[in-house]
């Protein structure tokens, strides 16, 4: 018996440790994102040529908007090409891209893969480009975009990674989505930059410093999160990432529980593959070469997603609390229901840190009934994950619910 109880007392120490050092770790960031981020703007001496590479896969429902709306950047025509990459597209759909001003490349693989389209890409474009700009094939550029990226470029970066916020909020799933890219947005791009931190990449509206990129993505061979495998590789060279809050790009949220399931299968699944890959790479760098950016970027392969741990955290301290009530004397356990209460309340202070004033309406209140759902499809993706990095799981855009728009205007 009282092996039994020294396991389990082990087993709250370390759930209570992992799930503690999540929370202060968002806290701390969260907190940090409070406070303003703006660059200075340096006077410009080059106008850099970009190529916006829009990779897609049978997204024939969204990409003629797509490709019409990049087209209108406010940035000198001659400066920047639309580069469509095109995977199995209808040829109705390829016969109106061919009528555009923009640059069609078409490509074919066995197991499509993003980082395969934009490697097929760039090889066929030359090297006649200062920047990469990667777009998905639903993102909505803000008619400023290019030339903000520009900007962040000439103070000397070369990855820079823009602000991506919602293009839809008509359902509840879509407005949980969007709260949780905010979330994302706050604590892991700008409350990293406030503390000096690398910005996390996100996958789209992230621009690279063109031969660098092309460079860099010759070697990633991810099927699923390849934006993860070169954000680690960036990092472990030490090139510091950029954020722009005010380079505004629209994306398009999931609108149904099975798609929210079958996009956070795909990111469960790249996040266990490059903690196990990365994790004691990321502690020699940080030990033995000082690269903090590193290993951070290392830590959040390991600590749990934020709908996981808010979820978790608030089922044990339920747990905990239903114990000190019915049983108060127990001896059993050697972690308290305050302990847990104060986990908690860290992790719920972080979000509402994090959450812009705009979502809180009685529409998000309506959604926040569908989080138990979200949450449950997420717990129960970490039993599916097998596989899932081995073939290219698709999310499809465009072709449910009809789209709202958020009040980012393009």
């Amino acid at each position: 018996m009282e092996t039994i109880q020294l396991i389990i007392n082990i087993i709250e120490i370390i759930l209570l440790i992992y799930f503690g050092t999540a929370a202060i770790y968002i806290f701390i960031f969260a907190l940090a994102g409070l406070f303003p981020y703006k660059p200075k703007n340096m006077a410009e001496t080059q106008t850099r040529k970009f190529a916006v590479l829009i990779p897609g896969y049978k997204e024939d429902t969204v990409i003629l908007e797509v490709a019409e709306e990049a087209l209108k950047q406010d940035y000198p025509a001659d400066k920047f090409d639309v580069v469509i990459i095109a995977d199995s597209f209808q040829p109705g759909t390829i016969e109106k891209l061919n009528r555009m001003p923009l640059k069609l490349i078409e490509v074919s693989f066995e197991i499509s893969t993003k980082s395969k389209a934009l490697n097929r890409a760039m090889e066929i474009l030359g090297d006649d480009y200062d920047v990469a700009l990667i777009l998905d094939a639903d993102n909505l550029m803000e008619t400023g975009f290019i030339a903000k990226i520009n900007q962040a470029f000439e103070r000397g970066f070369s990855v820079v990674q823009g602000h991506r916020v919602a293009k839809n909020t008509n359902t509840p799933f879509a407005i949980l989505d969007a709260i949780s890219e905010e979330i994302n947005n706050h604590i892991f791009r700008k409350g990293h930059r406030v503390l000096g931190f690398s910005s996390a990449l996100i996958g789209s509206g992230m621009a690279f410093e063109y031969g660098f990129f092309k460079k860099t993505m010759a070697g990633v061979k991810a099927i699923g999160g390849f934006d993860k495998e070169l954000e680690l590789k960036l990092l472990k060279d030490r090139h510091k990432i950029e954020y722009l809050h005010d380079a505004i790009i629209l994306d398009e949220k999931v609108q149904k529980p099975e798609v929210f399931a079958k996009q956070r299968k795909r990111w469960l699944s790249a996040q266990f593959i490059y903690f196990g890959r990365y994790f004691f790479p990321g502690l020699y760098h940080l030990i033995f070469k000082g690269n903090i950016d590193f290993f951070d970027k290392v830590y959040q392969m390991v600590s749990p997603p934020r709908i996981l741990l808010a979820g978790l955290v608030a089922i044990i301290t339920f747990l905990y609390g239903a114990v000190l009530l019915f049983v108060p004397d127990n001896e059993f356990t050697v972690v308290s229901f305050y302990h847990w209460l104060m986990v908690f309340l860290i992790v719920t202070a972080a979000f509402l840190f994090s959450v812009p004033a705009k979502f809180y309406t009685s529409q998000t209140f309506a959604a926040f009934l569908s989080i138990p759902k979200a949450f449950s499809l997420m717990f129960l993706s970490l039993f599916r994950l097998k596989g899932a990095n081995k073939k290219f799981i698709h999310t499809e855009h465009g072709n449910t619910e009809t789209t709202t728009k958020t009040d980012h205007k393009l």
